[in-house]
């Protein structure tokens, strides 16, 4: 699953052709990095905006990435469009085709910030966050459907994978961040949906939850996502470069039969995630008056136990 101990890559996903989104910077970056090291041709998409989404397109980050993969003996292509339009999107995916002749993989990652408590977050802060990130997902896992679908019926079945990028925000909530978990737990049903829709293209489709150092994250939890003293010597566990791994094997022809899943991927943790499970219940087998209901309900919160706790909640 990883590069071997000498640095170089196993050839885990050689002749595969990926594409990453949000590539130019933290994660998108170690994923693109490490897809390359292991084989992959990567098109590498970054629209160069802040951290909140404002400022105008430069290709310099996914430029920079792309430099960094060629010099070190790998091939990888550029792409600077928004993938939040259908034409962005289909761009991208038209960019993987045109350049290598087939797609194989895709990973949604790319997105941005604009925290606020609720009652002080903007409608445009809203639309902003959904847009970039469930939106984004979305219309570049569109086009790529619709080449898997196209492939398949051809009779050339793909063996096609997509990972979407979730957050621990998204499954479990997090203060301040109402726009961007209500996103991120959208990306879950997206993803659930996704693979049971798909499968039959050849195509399956997984979501991670990732904590690492990113620059969405180093100042929103700056203490705990420190990187460790220079000359310690001691294991950085939010590099992002930690996630990247999972990633890419969740990215190649090995992670045959695995789809519909979610992960948390956190330094040297892998956790399979197991989503909303029936609790306790009780059915009377008739219409409950409400003060009835609010009894049963108390019963069943106390023989269910604490409930899950807020992400990022101080």
């Amino acid at each position: 699953m990883t590069a071997s101990s000498d640095g170089h890559g196993t050839g885990l996903c050689a002749g595969r052709v990926v594409v990453v989104t949000g590539a130019g910077r933290g994660l998108g970056r170690a994923h693109a990095l490490a897809f390359a090291a292991e084989g992959a041709k990567v098109v590498v998409n970054d629209l160069g905006v802040g951290l909140d989404g404002a400022g105008g397109s430069s290709p310099g980050p996914a430029r920079q990435v792309v430099d960094e993969i060629e010099a070190a003996g790998g091939e990888a292509v550029a792409h600077g469009g928004d993938i939040a339009t259908g034409a962005g999107a289909a761009a991208l995916i038209a960019a993987a085709l045109d350049t290598y002749g087939r797609m194989d993989t895709l990973v949604n990652n790319a997105g941005f910030l604009r925290d606020r408590m609720l009652v002080n977050l903007d409608e445009d802060d809203w639309d902003a966050v959904l847009r970039v990130h469930l939106k984004g997902h979305f219309l570049t896992l569109k086009h790529a459907a619709a080449h898997w679908r196209a492939e398949t019926k051809a009779g050339r079945t793909p063996v096609a994978r997509v990972i979407n990028t979730s957050s621990g925000a998204g499954l479990l909530g997090s203060v301040g961040q109402g726009n961007y978990s209500a996103a991120k737990a959208g990306i879950v049903g997206l993803t659930l949906v996704a693979a049971a829709e798909m499968g039959r293209y050849g195509v399956q489709v997984n979501a991670i939850a990732p904590a690492a150092r990113t620059r969405m994250t180093e100042q929103t939890f700056a203490e705990t996502m420190a990187a460790p003293g220079e000359g310690t010597g001691a294991f950085d566990a939010m590099a992002p470069e930690n996630v990247s791994p999972l990633v890419v094997w969740l990215g190649s022809a090995a992670s045959d039969g695995v789809t519909g899943r979610v992960f948390e991927a956190e330094a040297g943790r892998i956790t399979v995630m197991e989503g909303w499970r029936p609790g306790p219940s009780v059915d009377r087998g008739a219409r409950w008056a409400p003060a009835e209901a609010g009894e049963a309900t108390r019963k069943l919160l106390a023989e269910a136990g604490a409930g899950l706790p807020v992400y990022g909640a101080r």
